[in-house]
């Protein structure tokens, strides 16, 4: 692997580029018109132009991102997340080209990328599934015979969901069509796909996801868990390992259900497999995720394992350097999400220019990001600019930076949503480790 081009923008490319450039591997970096002067374009070896400002003209132009490879000669292409990162099609088409794609193969992207299916292949392997439908549901009377079967309340999911898009709790029959037709609708339109599934809904549970290294010989090791249990809108917030919600028992277990996952769906490359964890310390397999996941840096901060790299050299056709024995988890770490949006206005994104900016530093935090001082933030993508990770001793001292390195935080010039991570933080119940997924909604919101 001589060359690599990196098919993503914002700190996520950057990361990767820094990756690169410790292994001694030339990178290449592709923009969009409104990403000229993007700091991934600075940094990487090449870059190229690829399509105007909207995703679909650039970071989604499967054509124009594949001649770019060509061009710059690349021979392999790292799709970062979000974008095209588990897009059957373009793994496929990377593979077609003699591209080496920096993840798994497109068929097991496919066999994963459908929930439905994917939960019924867990089944099979013996992977605890919550109960629902068995795959996707064919029509409205289906889905009632179904939910009347399993009993409200239950949740509706686009199988080719993601993102937190394509899901609705419903919680009696009276409600259920209407949900229905709003899902289907949805799945549609956010991913050409309007095949839909039923799951019990678990109330109030927390969201905890293991991550996985699996090389394409046969080899898989988990490097533990990370609570994602703070979101707003399904999507999360912040993110810390280990989970306050977990021993080693449970930790065990989780970890070899993962090992099971990847194991019966060939999986190689990171990835991660997500659970729910009710009250009772029961889990369930919820989705497997191909990619390289935005809150990867805490597990790399606890076990000194650099994810990237491992993905990186996996795709070379290494074999992993180590078993599971040989990895030890020490530590806290916490990760902040920094979004220029507007917490008081329904969190609407807020594009601008920066003009003054400190970003925190000090033993034990990392800062991944791809702002300056007179960078000009475009409406066009996703309004994450920077990700604060805090590592500790422990929870208490991880907590502690965390506080600090919010404090010392200036972003000038847009909105951020740097005091409502402090509230997160600063929260009673948060400190104690007694949340959920609803902990958003009844602690913080209950103050507006």
């Amino acid at each position: 692997m001589n060359k690599i081009l990196i098919a993503n923008r914002g700190e996520i490319a950057v990361r990767i580029i820094r990756a690169c450039r410790e292994m001694n591997i030339k990178t290449v970096a592709i923009y969009s018109e409104a990403d000229k002067d993007a700091l991934h374009t600075r940094l990487a070896d090449e870059a190229i132009c690829i399509g105007p400002a909207p995703s679909n003209k650039s970071y989604l132009n499967i054509k124009n991102i594949i001649e770019a490879a060509n061009i710059t000669g690349a021979d392999s292409i790292h799709p970062g997340f979000g974008f095209l990162s588990e897009n059957t099609n373009f793994a496929k088409i990377c593979e077609e080209s003699h591209i080496k794609f920096i993840g798994p193969k497109s068929q097991v992207i496919d066999l994963l990328g459908n929930k439905s299916n994917a939960k019924e292949m867990m089944k099979k392997a013996g992977v605890p599934v919550i109960p629902g439908s068995d795959g996707s549901i064919n029509n409205f009377e289906e889905a009632k015979k179904v939910s009347k079967e399993i009993g409200y309340p239950i949740i509706l999911k686009a199988a080719a969901g993601g993102g937190g898009k394509g899901i609705r709790i419903v919680e009696s029959e009276e409600e259920l069509e209407n949900a229905y037709n709003i899902v289907k609708q949805e799945a549609k339109v956010s991913f050409n796909d309007d095949e839909i599934y039923i799951e019990k809904f678990v109330k109030n549970p927390r969201h905890v996801e293991i991550q996985i290294l699996a090389d394409e010989y046969g080899n898989i090791v988990h490097l533990g868990e990370r609570d994602c249990s703070i979101q707003r809108r399904h999507q999360k917030v912040l993110e810390e390992t280990p989970s306050t919600a977990v021993d080693d028992k449970i930790r065990n277990k989780m970890g070899e259900a993962a090992i099971k996952a990847a194991k019966i769906a060939k999986y190689t490359s990171c990835g991660t497999v997500e659970f729910l964890l009710d009250s009772d310390k029961n889990f369930y397999f919820m989705e497997m995720n191909t990619r390289i996941q935005v809150e990867h840096p805490i597990t790399e901060m606890r076990t000194g394992i650099d994810i990237v790299k491992e993905q990186i050299r996996i795709a070379g056709g290494e074999k992993l350097k180590f078993k599971q024995k040989d990895i030890t988890f020490r530590g806290h770490a916490i990760e902040c999400r920094i979004n220029a949006e507007n917490p008081k206005k329904n969190f609407m994104p807020c594009p601008g220019t920066i003009t003054g900016i400190n970003l925190p530093g000090g033993n034990g935090i990392r800062i991944d990001t791809a702002i300056y001082e007179g960078y000009t933030i475009p409406p066009n993508y996703d309004s994450m600019i920077a990700k604060i990770i805090a590592y500790g001793y422990n929870r208490n001292e991880a907590i502690s930076k965390m506080k600090r390195a919010l404090e010392e935080l200036v972003i000038d010039g847009v909105d951020t949503n740097r005091d409502f991570l402090f509230d997160i933080i600063k929260n009673p119940n948060f400190i104690r480790g007694n949340f959920d997924t609803s902990f958003i909604d009844k602690e913080i919101f209950k103050k507006d």
